[in-house]
């Protein structure tokens, strides 16, 4: 297993980075387009599709309101907002979990769930790369959620004792929130001491970097919540050793679209 783990990023490294920071414009709209629509079509196995006809019709749909986006760019002006009021409302479903549950069984609800959790992660990206150092910005959240997880795992490993959702993910612990938190937090930290900001940068910097952190882990969680009740382990076996693309891609698809509306309202790009 952990060759396989090895070998496969191994194979995508390459092609991500390419893909996400040396093309621009159309081409990186249908590079992260291609990459939503595979999610798209994992995630129609998790709303209950099970010929791969009706999940490949799925994909296909997305992809098509992605294309509508890039034509009607003004869309993002309501898009974004909203993506951030699913997570919300994603959080609380969280939260609720499996009580609630019942509320979103049918698969057409899933469906539109999925569309609200893959477009505006496609909408964040294409937004970041268009604005004033979008590569750094794409790279900052990136890095940012990686450093979480990678506090929250051993920090769990290490502490780990009250479970943080244990009806949707028994093997995360707030030890380990807490951890990957504290983790990024000192990265934002560490940023804003060597770029020197001042006091009033520096502090929306750590609520921005918490808000992303906290979000990205709800982005895991949700995914986790419907894999669980579709009595699923992995979205798919898309990437050997990695389970499927939203296995990869869960935690970002909450915080891009967070962190460019945290971005928006500090003035940083222009819709």
């Amino acid at each position: 297993m952990l060759k396989q783990r090895v070998l496969t990023a191994l194979a995508l490294l390459p092609i991500a980075i390419g893909g996400f920071f040396f093309l621009e414009n159309a081409w990186f709209a249908a590079f992260i387009g291609l990459v939503v629509t595979l999610g798209a079509w994992e995630w129609a196995r998790l709303s209950g599709l099970v010929s791969q006809a009706a999940r490949a019709a799925y994909a296909l749909f997305l992809a098509m309101l992605l294309w509508i986006c890039w034509s009607l760019p003004q869309l993002a002006l309501a898009l974004l907002p909203v993506a951030a009021a699913w997570w919300i409302f994603a959080t609380v479903l969280v939260i609720t979990y499996p009580s609630t549950a019942h509320y979103w069984k049918a698969s057409w609800r899933r469906l539109l769930m999925g569309g609200a959790i893959l477009i505006p992660a496609w909408q964040g990206l294409v937004l970041l790369k268009q604005w004033p150092l979008g590569n750094w910005l794409i790279l900052s959240v990136m890095v940012l959620v990686w450093v979480a997880d990678i506090g929250a795992y051993f920090s769990g490993r290490a502490f780990g004792k009250r479970k943080l959702a244990p009806h949707v993910s028994p093997g995360k612990s707030w030890e380990g929130l807490v951890g990957g938190l504290l983790a990024s937090l000192v990265m934002t930290l560490g940023v804003g001491l060597y770029r020197g900001w001042d006091a009033d940068a520096m502090v929306k910097a750590v609520i921005g970097a918490t808000v992303v952190v906290l979000i990205s882990v709800v982005g895991d969680l949700t995914e986790s919540m419907f894999k669980r009740k579709a009595g699923l382990k992995d979205s798919s076996q898309l990437l050997p050793g990695h389970g499927g693309v939203m296995d990869r891609i869960d935690s970002l698809t909450a915080a891009v679209p967070v962190f460019a509306v945290l971005l928006w309202w500090s003035g940083w790009g222009v819709m």
